[in-house]
Parts: C-alpha cells; structure tokens; sequence
C-alpha cells in the first residue's frame, strides 16, 4: 500500500485555509488545517509530516518562529504561502530552509502543481531504505532476523528497544519528539509525559553503552527528543 503522505497546512484565515486544505485533498493527499502557530507548533510534535503550506503573519508564534523549528527540527519540506511580498522576505525565508514561496493571491492550480512537484521530489529522496540491513556508525540492524551488533558483537535488545533503535535509524537524521517515539512504537495516543519512552531508551543506552563504551549513539535534544547521535 502506498505511503498516506500527511500536509499541515498552516494559515489564520479560514477562507484561505479551507481553499488550500481542498487542494491538498484533491491531489489526494490527507490534509490538516492549523489556524495559528501555537496550534501548528502542536501538531508537528505530535506526528510526522510530508509537507507544511505556511503563513508568515499567524497570531501565536509567527510564521518565521515555525520555520526555524521545522528546519532545525524536523527538516519537513515547506512552501511560505503569504501576502509578504518583499524581496527581502522571499530571500530571508528560503535562507531560512523554505522550499518554495507563493505570493497572495496565489493561482490554485499552481498550488496544486508546486505541492505535487516537492512531494515527488522529497518522497524520491527522503523515503528510507527498503534494506532489511540498517547501518549508522558501527552499529548494525537487521529487520527480518531481529539482530543487533556493533563491530560485529551481538547486542540483545527487547523488542521495544529494538522497534526504536529501527526508528532512528530509519530515520537517522530526525528527531522524534516522545509523542512520535510513542505512537510510532506502541501504536496508541500520547496522553501525556509519563516516563515510558525515557525509560526504554535509557535501557537501549545502557546496552548500546556497554558494548562500545567509546561511542554515544542517542542523544537528548532538551525540549525537543531524541535523535542518533
């Protein structure tokens, strides 16, 4: 089954935010509508994204406050869709890590064209390898026997610790936040910050620590999760 590819689509004004929502749906794609940063900021902790249409000017955080989060954090390709129409803030943005800048009023079918154009380009390159064997350093992990090693020693992982070590290297340059740790790995909603997630993966440092005392796989980045090291 082909991978359901996920666009928040972030924007105050709900005329303009049910436009663009109905466009993300049409080149069939599951669309989320945000209304402001604050709301947005939730929602990219609480999953995973393909894309974000963004709006510069949003009551709670701006529009530029979620694009350094997004690109610092999450890396998910997003295209400014905004009444700014400086020079000077297309050049700050893109620098930022925008993908793409569309001015108001924008043209629907070059919405539609531009989505589908960045969602070919970043499903071709983002999607990890379809391998049974994933490596990252000297670790090595094989999805169809469930075997851990690192330089070659066998690490023994239950299989929680074994289902997030595959997570981030699966991904190995994201960083999950514990709401996405969670979901991904138990398949319920987060409900809140108990110690689960910290737990496990504290384990999963222990053993991964102790069988190359040399090397830090994990790392916490403060306020936002965790990520390979």
């Amino acid at each position: 089954m082909d991978k359901k590819i996920h666009v928040l689509v972030v924007e105050d004004d709900s005329d303009i935010n049910k436009l663009l929502c109905t466009v993300v749906t049409k080149s069939g794609y599951i669309a989320q509508a945000a209304y402001s940063g604050t709301e947005a900021n939730l929602y990219l902790d609480r999953q995973e994204w393909d894309l974000v249409l963004l709006d510069l000017m949003l009551p709670g955080l701006t529009g530029e406050q979620l694009l350094e989060k997004i690109n610092e954090v999450f890396r998910t390709p997003v295209i400014i869709i905004s009444a700014k129409d400086e020079q000077q803030t297309k050049i700050a943005t893109l620098r930022t890590g925008a993908d793409d800048f569309i001015t108001k009023p924008f043209d629907i079918e070059e919405v539609s064209a531009r989505i589908d154009s960045h969602m070919r380009r970043y499903m071709r390159f983002s999607n990890p390898t379809p391998s049974n064997r994933l490596t990252y350093k000297e670790l090595e992990l094989d999805k169809e026997t469930k075997f851990v090693t690192i330089n070659g020693s066998e690490v023994t992982l239950t299989a929680r610790e074994f289902a997030i070590l595959e997570l981030f290297m699966s991904y190995p340059k994201k960083v999950f936040s514990k709401a996405n740790v969670f979901e991904s790995i138990w398949n319920e909603e987060f409900m809140g910050d108990d110690n689960t997630v910290g737990v496990h993966i504290s384990n999963l440092r222990s053993k991964l620590a102790k069988a190359n005392p040399k090397q830090e796989y994990i790392e916490t980045l403060w306020g936002m999760g965790y990520r390979l090291r």
